[in-house]
């Protein structure tokens, strides 16, 4: 694996961007340069796949992916990558098209961005991967447990009765939030507030569908959760006592 760039006093981070627009994908290159960032970039799906998992793999940091590619969907792409790697995935996709948004989470992406975007809204978004990532914060506790269910924030891995349940990084992030403020009802604004740390759109929708990718892997029942509460028209609740009868 070769080794990364010197930037100031410590590693330069590195980003793949997976896009057959070869100007977006240079444009993107020289933005984030000019913050100390390195991107590759590769113009077809099987390109990207490779490059992230394949034996001359770089390690990169996060993985920039556009929806539509010449070769394979881009939510092809996805499923492959998060079958082989935690590597953080933030889906580029047409603007309006909701269905290949919640799709892209569905498959495990851990953040979305609209086409055309601005450019430093995507940096922002990649710092928030970053910063999730590097530092879950000097109050986050070494262990949380409710019942079954075990969240350990030094690891950041989820446990119910010790066997592992993998969760994408803002997943994760998603849980902890949630779980540090058991009991009290939690709105979506409150939870993009704790887990993005960025003014993004008042409501967004891929909440929801975080929540409901936590409810499959950590709910006994995912239909009718007894972890995670929706309050009808504030928000969510994740509750203190769990796993009683």
């Amino acid at each position: 694996m070769k080794g990364r760039e010197e930037y100031g006093s410590r590693m330069a981070e590195t980003f793949l961007i997976i896009d057959d627009d070869v100007r977006l994908a240079e444009m993107v290159r020289q933005y984030l340069a000019r913050s100390g960032f390195t991107v590759d970039a590769r113009h077809t799906g099987r390109a990207g796949i490779e490059a992230v998992t394949g034996p001359g793999g770089r390690g990169y940091d996060a993985v920039i992916l556009d929806i539509m590619l010449p070769d394979l969907d881009g939510l092809e792409v996805c499923r492959r990558l998060r079958a082989l790697t935690d590597t953080p995935i933030l889906m580029l996709t047409a603007r309006g098209e909701d269905t290949d948004r919640i799709v892209g989470l569905e498959l495990g992406a851990d953040d979305y961005l609209p086409k055309p975007f601005n450019p430093r809204e995507l940096q922002a978004r990649l710092k928030a991967i970053l910063r999730r990532r590097r530092d879950p914060g000097d109050d986050a506790p070494r262990s949380l447990r409710f019942g079954r269910l075990e969240i350990d924030g030094g690891s950041r891995s989820v446990r119910i009765d010790g066997q592992a349940r993998p969760l994408t990084s803002y997943q994760f992030d998603l849980l902890l939030a949630l779980a540090q403020h058991a009991g009290r009802v939690m709105s979506r604004e409150r939870l993009m507030d704790l887990t993005k740390g960025e003014e993004l759109e008042a409501y967004d929708r891929s909440i929801d569908v975080h929540i409901s990718r936590l409810r499959a892997a950590l709910e006994d029942a995912p239909a009718h959760p007894r972890r995670i509460i929706t309050v009808r028209g504030a928000g969510y609740v994740f509750a203190r006592v769990q796993d009683q009868g």
